[in-house]
């Protein structure tokens, strides 16, 4: 395939932000007195920068040949995508400043992890279970953590830290990591050849649906014990429930063509999955903001 600049826009895959979106709407619903000049720009450093720079020095590393999360036809990376993810990475560390060294700090700390989990002299990726857990304790916990306190005025940082919600940042990485095998099925033979062992890889087509929905599970009751007895209100959760059920349904559909055929874990259906668990999260963390507000 022609290597042309042009292949920078689409690695960044920008779109795909769309998935990591509902971690930022959970933990801004959170947040009682909110500061909404730095909860957008927060939103902008990590959807329109950080994220796709992390997507971008993947592929660059990956410099993959079949689909990828968001790209059923990569095109291949040039020197120029090592650049911008630099320049990106940069900048938002730039504007992190705005909003306070623990915010650089934290924001550094997911940029090194996403860095190591791709760098061929490292790659954390090629680890099941150490590659699982970087990325759900930064996509999940670690980001959580950053949007909750920098989402309040910058008198109250010191007291946001205090009293961050550690089970609902630890329910924010069950979710990420009950779902994040379903997102490999499909590239099974592609991570082989790469030297990759992915967690699904390890747990096969069958046992990728199990974990996903053993997670999934707990994760649920974790947020139920939360809402109920740390946030004193369920009237949230209820709706939280109420609009993942299209991707329970959903899930359930799909795990059984795959237990018949797993031809069935296709990247097309793959991408089915994201984009509607996607859309209901982000959803159901919006209407929780609303509800709670």
């Amino acid at each position: 395939m022609k290597k042309t600049p042009s292949s920078t826009l689409q690695l960044l895959r920008l779109p795909f932000s769309f998935f990591l979106m509902p971690v930022y709407w959970f933990a801004l619903s959170q947040v009682v007195d909110r500061d909404w000049p730095r909860a957008v720009l927060i939103f902008i450093i990590l959807h329109a920068l950080v994220y796709p720079a992390s997507n971008g020095y993947n592929s660059y590393m990956d410099r993959d040949t079949t689909p990828i999360g968001g790209l059923a036809h990569p095109l291949q990376p040039t020197r120029q995508l090592f650049w911008v993810t630099l320049a990106m990475d940069g900048v938002a560390l730039a504007l992190a400043s705005i909003i306070g060294a623990y915010f650089v700090a934290g924001l550094a700390v997911y940029i090194l992890a996403s860095r190591a989990y791709s760098y061929r002299g490292i790659r954390l990726k090629k680890y099941p279970f150490i590659g699982w857990l970087t990325v759900i304790s930064c996509q999940g916990a670690l980001v959580f953590f950053l949007v909750f306190v920098g989402s309040h005025h910058p008198a109250a940082v010191t007291e946001s830290i205090a009293e961050a919600p550690y089970e609902a940042m630890i329910a924010c990485s069950l979710l990420l990591g009950g779902f994040y095998p379903l997102t490999q099925v499909y590239q099974h033979d592609a991570d082989r050849q790469d030297g990759v062992r992915t967690l699904s890889m390890v747990l096969g087509y069958r046992g990728s649906f199990v974990f996903t929905g053993l997670v999934y599970g707990a994760a649920f009751l974790l947020l139920f014990h939360y809402f109920l007895f740390s946030y004193l209100e369920l009237k949230e959760f209820f709706v939280l429930a109420t609009c993942m059920l299209p991707v329970v349904v959903y899930y359930f559909v799909w795990a059984v063509k795959v237990w018949r055929d797993p031809a069935q874990a296709s990247y097309t259906n793959t991408m089915r999955m994201n984009l509607l668990a996607s859309a209901c999260t982000n959803a159901a963390f919006i209407a929780v903001l609303v509800v709670g507000s």
